[in-house]
C-alpha cells in the first residue's frame, strides 16, 4: 500500500481505524508490513483502546514517569502476559513462599496499599500483605521475597483484621474489643476505640474521600466510626438476641448489608438477619448522612427457615426529614443442600453476589438467579476473595481453587473453573484457614497442628 503524498494524515487515520477491528496478535502481525503499517499499529489511542476495553481501570501513572520508557501497548501486553499465567497456574508461572513468625492462629489478612486490582503498578509492584494473630502482633510481609518488614508490639489476641488501601491504615480488633489503627508503612499506632464486645466484625469503607468503619458487636448492635482517628458517629442495636457478624458492602458503594450467620440451637437451619441495601436517595450525596444502619421494623427483624433459608435485601430510604421508610428490595431462597456453621459471603458487583457454605459454592445474581455452583472441595470452603478478575477458594483439604469470571453471552456473568494451588501437608497443618488476593498474587494461611500458623505466598510473574 502506498501512501498518498497529498493526503498522509487521511490514509493515516484509515489505517488506524481499520485496525481497531483487529486482535492484539493481528495487530502485532500488520506491524510488520511496511513502514507506515507499523506506524499505524504502534498509535497510543489504539493501544489505550484495547487496554481500557479489557480492564475499564488501567494505572498509567508510571507511562508520563521520566525514568521509565513505558507505553499503552506495552501495559496491555504484560498485564495480558500476568493473567495469562494466573489464569493457566502452571509450575514455573510462579514462585511461592511460606511466611513463618507468628506465635499463635491467623485470624486475617489484608493486602496494603499499591496492590490494588483496581490500580495495579507492573513495573513497580512489591506486595505488601499484613497479617494478624491471636498472638497478639500485627506483622507487614513482602511476598514477594518472603520476608517481614515489621511487626506490631503484642497486645490481647487479635480477632479480625481489614485495611484502607487510599489512606494507608490497618485497622485490628482485639478480644476485649478494642479496635485499632495502624501506620500501614511502619506499624505505628495512630489510635484506638473501645467496643467492649469480645468479638467485632469490621467493615471499611470510603464515599466521596470520606473515611468510615462499621462495627457489628457481640450485643447485636452496628457502631459507625469517622476517619482513621476513629470518632463515633452513631450507634444502633440492631439485633439483641444474635451478634452481627455478616457485614458486606457492595463495590460501588450503593448497599450494606448487616447479618448473623449465628443459630440459637443446633437444629439445621440457616439465619441471615438485619440485611439492609443502603442507598443513597434525594438531593444530598450519601456522605451527608451518618452511614449507620436504621431501626428495623418488627416484621423485618429475622428470616429464619429450617429447609429453604432466604435473603431478604431492605432499602432504606433517607429522607431531608427524620423520618425512614423502608421497602424489600429483593428476597429469594438459597440452595443450600446441608447445614453449614461458616456461611460466606462477597459482592463482586451491586448485581452479584458469591455465597458458600460446606463444600459448595454459588453465584446469585441480585435477583436470585443461580448462575454458577461449585462442589469441587473435598472438605469445607473456609474463605474465600474474589474480584473484578477470579474468585479464588481455601479450603480445609488444603487447596486453593481458582475460578475466572466471564461473560457466557446470554446467560450472562458467571464463573469458569480453572486450577487449584496446593498448601501443604497434613502431618504438618489442618488446612487453609483465610485467603486474599490482588491482581498478581494469592496469600492464604494454614492452621498449624502445633498452634503455630503459617502464610503461603504465591506471586505470578510478567
Amino acid at each position: 500500500m502506498t501512501m498518498d503524498p497529498h493526503h498522509p494524515s487521511l490514509i493515516n487515520d484509515c489505517l488506524i481505524q481499520i485496525f481497531t477491528f483487529l486482535s492484539e496478535d493481528d495487530l502485532i502481525s500488520v506491524s510488520t508490513v511496511c513502514k507506515d503499517w507499523y506506524e499505524a499499529a504502534e498509535t497510543p489511542w489504539l493501544w489505550r483502546r484495547k487496554c481500557l476495553q479489557r480492564w475499564s481501570f488501567c494505572n498509567l501513572a508510571v507511562l508520563g514517569s521520566e525514568h521509565v520508557n513505558h507505553s499503552w501497548k506495552r501495559y496491555f501486553l504484560r498485564r495480558s502476559h500476568l493473567e495469562m499465567k494466573m489464569t493457566k497456574g502452571q509450575s514455573g508461572g510462579y514462585t511461592c513462599y511460606s511466611l513463618r513468625g507468628h506465635t499463635g492462629r491467623v485470624v486475617g489478612l489484608v493486602y496494603l496499599q499499591g496492590n490494588s486490582s483496581q490500580n495495579p503498578d507492573l513495573w513497580n509492584s512489591c506486595p505488601t500483605v499484613c497479617s494478624a494473630s491471636t498472638d497478639g502482633t500485627v506483622r507487614a510481609w513482602n511476598i514477594q521475597n518472603g520476608t517481614l518488614l515489621w511487626c506490631s508490639p503484642t497486645q490481647s489476641p487479635l480477632t479480625e483484621i481489614v485495611c484502607d488501601e487510599l489512606h494507608e491504615v490497618v485497622i485490628t480488633a482485639d478480644s476485649t474489643g478494642v479496635i485499632k489503627t495502624w501506620q500501614s508503612q511502619t506499624g505505628q499506632e495512630e489510635a484506638s476505640f473501645s467496643t467492649a464486645s469480645p468479638h467485632c466484625t469490621l467493615l471499611q469503607y470510603n464515599i466521596n474521600n470520606d473515611w468510615f468503619l462499621t462495627v457489628g458487636t457481640s450485643q447485636g448492635s452496628v457502631c459507625t466510626l469517622a476517619d482513621s482517628t476513629l470518632t463515633k458517629k452513631s450507634s444502633i442495636m440492631v439485633c439483641d438476641t444474635f451478634k452481627v457478624n455478616i457485614l458486606l458492602v457492595s463495590p460501588d458503594k450503593k448497599w450494606i448489608v448487616a447479618g448473623t450467620k449465628d443459630n440459637s440451637d443446633l437444629s439445621p437451619k440457616v439465619k441471615i438477619l438485619c440485611v439492609s441495601l443502603y442507598q443513597s436517595l434525594g438531593a444530598r450525596p450519601l456522605s451527608s448522612y451518618p452511614p449507620s444502619l436504621p431501626d428495623w421494623p418488627s416484621s423485618t427483624t429475622a428470616s429464619t427457615q429450617t429447609t429453604k433459608p432466604s435473603l431478604s435485601l431492605m432499602s432504606a430510604l433517607k429522607k431531608l426529614s427524620t423520618s425512614q421508610r423502608y421497602r424489600q428490595v429483593e428476597s429469594f431462597p438459597l440452595t443450600l443442600n446441608t447445614w453449614s456453621p461458616n456461611i460466606l459471603l462477597e459482592a463482586r458487583d451491586s448485581n452479584c453476589l458469591v455465597l458458600a457454605a460446606d463444600k459448595e459454592l454459588w453465584v446469585y445474581s441480585l435477583k436470585g438467579a443461580l448462575l454458577a455452583s461449585f462442589k469441587e472441595h473435598t472438605m469445607p470452603i473456609s474463605s474465600i476473595c474474589l474480584d473484578s478478575f477470579r474468585v479464588v477458594t481455601a479450603s480445609q483439604d488444603l487447596s486453593l481453587r481458582v475460578m475466572i469470571w466471564k461473560n457466557d453471552g446470554d446467560h450472562g456473568l458467571t464463573l469458569e473453573s480453572r486450577y487449584h494451588l496446593l498448601g501443604g501437608s497434613h502431618t504438618m497443618s489442618r488446612g487453609f484457614t483465610h485467603v486474599a488476593c490482588n491482581y498478581s498474587s494469592i496469600v492464604a494461611s494454614t492452621e498449624g497442628k502445633d498452634g503455630k500458623d503459617v502464610l503461603k505466598a504465591y506471586s505470578f510473574t510478567s
